[in-house]
């Protein structure tokens, strides 16, 4: 019970921060909108390519960019890390009897409300500009997934910090990881149309399993073992990264 409630003042903590500078969402809004936006008017005639199988660009383009929108917030987790280390709050923290884990998870959480926010106004803008998902309630499922995968980068991300305590390190690792995951994954293409050395890398890429899944659960003709394995796949990954970013935190800590 004491964790659960240092985790809950935490996560408090990082939302009164964000609700002074709400324009924080928005601003992490400006690529995936302007990518869902410009990449959906761009390619909108790809769906006419023998083989591809959906009536809709838009359609097929949303669940992958609301992944890539949780993947990219959450590789910068570890910036603020580093900024409450180099002001001495994390030390300050230590001192105290919270428990550590929530030093982490509430980063987290207060995270997947900002994920949450954030594909909330992808779906809604992905429907104005002509979407359309006739599993409606699966959109929970796509936001889920990018939450779970987002828990994870979040975790690794915070790790690095922990470790490497440069900003510059952060930055150069999260650049090296994101954008590449992101291309060998089925984003923007359907799986059949691109590269075979795609296709192999894409079976192995964490965030292709979260596109895949996500947009199966918003289309009819859902194989649910599918995405339930995908899914299942995604907590164990959250967890192992929780798990090091925990090992990582008690490593700064006897650092001290």
């Amino acid at each position: 019970m004491t964790a659960l409630t240092h985790t809950w003042y935490m996560t408090v903590r990082h939302w009164k921060a964000l609700w002074r500078q709400p324009i924080w969402i928005a601003v992490t809004l400006v690529q995936p909108v302007i990518w869902l936006l410009l990449y959906g008017a761009l390619f909108r005639n790809v769906v006419k390519i023998p083989g591809f199988h959906s009536g809709s660009y838009i359609q097929f383009l949303a669940p992958g960019i609301v992944v890539m929108t949780a993947l990219f917030s959450a590789g910068w987790s570890g910036m603020p890390v580093i900024d409450d280390m180099d002001k001495g709050i994390i030390d300050r923290f230590l001192v105290t009897p919270a428990v550590r884990r929530s030093l982490i998870l509430g980063r987290l959480l207060s995270g997947t409300v900002i994920i949450v926010v954030q594909s909330l106004i992808i779906v809604l803008l992905a429907l104005i500009v002509g979407a359309r998902f006739p599993n409606a309630w699966g959109i929970a499922v796509v936001i889920a997934l990018a939450a779970l995968l987002a828990a994870a980068v979040g975790s690794l991300s915070i790790a690095l910090a922990l470790v490497a305590r440069r900003e510059e390190t952060v930055i150069a690792a999260v650049n090296f990881f994101v954008l590449p995951r992101t291309f060998l994954s089925t984003t923007f293409m359907q799986k059949s149309l691109i590269p075979r050395w795609m296709q192999h890398a894409a079976d192995f890429n964490p965030v292709n399993w979260a596109v895949e899944a996500g947009r199966a659960s918003v289309l009819p003709g859902t194989d649910w073992g599918m995405v339930g394995i995908r899914f299942a796949g995604h907590a164990l990954l959250c967890a192992a990264c929780l798990a090091l970013a925990t090992r990582a935190f008690g490593a700064y800590q006897r650092s001290v």
